[in-house]
């Protein structure tokens, strides 16, 4: 790669912080980046995009695996040979007049029986203070690793950002991932969603573990038992928000506490008893900026106020500070701000002053709730795995599968409507599998069947798995569900479910709550109330089994024949 790119000079990142402190000041010197008010902001920078490059690009993204038939209908292929002959035209000589930097870095606890390790060539220091703050960096990784060639290798050419030539290329036989064209955080921070999802989906695979877009979550109740789970959201669900959940006031008073693993990926494998296992490959968080607020989000926006970098949000040269929709409201919400174009902002002016999808970059360990399990090797014992989706009527607020297999299905068929605040109509259903449609490295058929697959191996220790819906709305449109932190509310029957201490009605969907076993204390809800947003309308749900049919039908004969069954069965008890 080196040979190809022809740097002027090569860096290998080692992970001091002498050597990480040179390439702040030096990025700020270039105007890579913006220092904060280091009294406010203690180690915080601010960096601005190219306007053309503020997301993820699902379109330029590839999986190039041998057979167009093992990537899928799902995801985009090209040819390896096809592919490799297009990236090295693209990244020959690219590194001219630049200089290469080469970071080792590791996805897991370094040493874990969990770990993987990369090496990233990058010509941004963007993404070399990125990688330090979202994995492991550093001479520890070559150690650990030693002379086993088992890692991942990465290439990354900011080129000229033509946002017509990006390419996010994964080949999985190789173990190479390859972004080009592209500086934006999810397309050239490499461990996160190319390595931690896309390749190590195949690994697992592979290796008979699963790398999943999940958060993992700690419950500790008065007792002092901390139990565990994972679950899975689509897009503006409100997963950043449960994996930092803070307890409502009666919970906290009676002893509850929760604890942040994880808010994005999880690796689950089976541990040495047999139970399912899992632990963070990720070192901080890469979340949404605007609507983060102390109060939709207090420990999010906490974990930002130290050794953080904010990408795309606006700047406040009255204080040095950051400012993004819903940090603020009212007269608090500053005069006037530079937005992430870097032109003049006045309160009041139509145009949002920072990017829908401005970022902040922040170390876990800023996190105040983060668990003290987080750099456990052998990770934490899942009791129980959550899937959902934003659902208007259908999705009751939770239900929980009869069986390992009906929760894959349930899984498999995760799904949310179309809001106001998206593009297109509103109300149409966008299936997202167990929130991965984007990032399943292979065929979604073939990761169904993994799944059933790791079914078989768990026997009786498998978790039990649950659907959530905290979007359910009235006739005027209005959330019956106060969400945030009355979550938890449903997060304790789940656990005593996971755990066999509290009993659940049978319905056609799977088991659910009697209404008197969800804890309403202190909501202006009633039992009536709790029915109601428990209730299953026959009706929706044939229409559901009947969109499923539909959406299954692409899978054609790769589908696994559990999953049809169990859609046939859903079919039978509706009718």
């Amino acid at each position: 790669m080196v040979a190809l790119t022809c740097p002027d000079q090569i860096v290998w990142i080692d992970g001091s912080e002498s050597q990480l402190a040179q390439l702040r000041e030096q990025a700020v010197q270039e105007g890579i980046l913006t220092e904060l008010n280091q009294e406010k902001l203690p180690g915080c920078y601010l960096h601005r995009t190219d306007p053309n490059d503020v997301a993820r690009v699902e379109d330029r993204t590839f999986i190039c695996c041998e057979k167009e038939e093992d990537a899928g209908p799902t995801n985009h292929w090209m040819a390896p040979a096809e592919m490799y002959a297009k990236i090295n035209e693209m990244a020959s000589g690219a590194y001219k007049g630049r200089t290469c930097y080469i970071i080792p870095y590791s996805m897991g606890p370094i040493g874990s029986p969990f770990a993987k390790y990369g090496f990233e060539l990058t010509d941004s220091i963007y993404v070399v203070l990125n990688m330090n703050i979202m994995t492991r960096i550093g001479e520890a990784v070559c150690d650990a690793l030693g002379d086993d060639e088992g890692f991942i290798k990465g290439l990354h050419c900011q080129l000229n950002l033509d946002k017509d030539g990006k390419y996010i290329v994964h080949f999985p036989q190789d173990n190479t991932i390859v972004s080009l064209n592209s500086n934006y955080g999810g397309n050239v921070l490499q461990g996160k969603k190319c390595f931690a999802l896309r390749i190590a989906s195949n690994l697992g695979r592979d290796e008979g573990w699963m790398a999943e877009h999940m958060l993992i979550l700690g419950i500790e109740n008065p007792k002092g038992e901390v139990r565990y789970l994972s679950a899975a959201f689509p897009s503006a669900c409100g997963k950043t928000n449960l994996a930092m959940l803070i307890p409502p006031e009666g919970y906290r008073k009676a002893g509850w506490k929760v604890w942040c693993v994880g808010d994005d990926i999880a690796w689950l494998r089976v541990g040495a008893d047999g139970r399912l296992y899992a632990v963070n490959p990720e070192y901080g968080f890469f979340g949404v900026a605007p609507g983060t607020n102390a109060k939709s989000n207090f420990n999010a926006l906490e974990s930002t106020k130290k050794d953080t970098i904010f990408t795309n949000v606006a700047y406040n040269p009255a204080d040095g500070t950051v400012w993004w929709d819903g940090l603020t409201k009212g007269d608090a919400i500053p005069e006037s701000l530079i937005d992430w174009n870097g032109l003049e902002w006045h309160r009041g002016d139509e145009k949002k002053p920072a990017h829908p999808n401005s970022r902040f970059t922040a170390p876990a360990r800023n996190c105040p709730c983060l668990s003290s399990e987080f750099e456990n090797p052998q990770g934490v014992p899942i009791s129980a795995i959550i899937f959902g989706g934003r659902r208007a009527k259908t999705a009751p607020l939770v239900y929980q599968s009869r069986d390992w297999d009906h929760g894959v299905f349930v899984g498999s068929t995760m799904a949310s409507e179309t809001t106001a605040a998206a593009a297109g109509a509103v109300g149409v259903v966008r299936r997202d599998p167990m929130a991965m449609l984007p990032f399943c490295g292979y065929h979604m058929a073939d990761y169904w069947q993994h799944w059933l697959d790791m079914g078989q191996k768990l026997g009786d220790k498998a978790p039990k798995i649950f659907n959530v819906n905290w979007f359910r709305t009235d006739d005027q449109g209005n959330f019956v569900w106060p969400g945030f932190g009355d979550n938890l509310r449903v997060l304790e029957w789940i656990m005593k479910r996971a755990f066999d201490e509290v009993d659940a009605v049978e319905t056609a969907i799977g088991y659910q709550p009697r209404p008197e076993d969800i804890n309403i204390d202190g909501l202006n809800i009633t039992v009536d109330d709790l029915k109601a947003m428990l209730g299953v309308d026959v009706d929706l749900w044939k229409q559901e089994a009947a969109a499923i049919r539909e959406f299954y039908g692409k899978f054609g004969d790769k589908l696994p024949k559990k999953l049809a069954d169990e859609l046939d069965e859903l079919d039978s008890r509706l009718n």
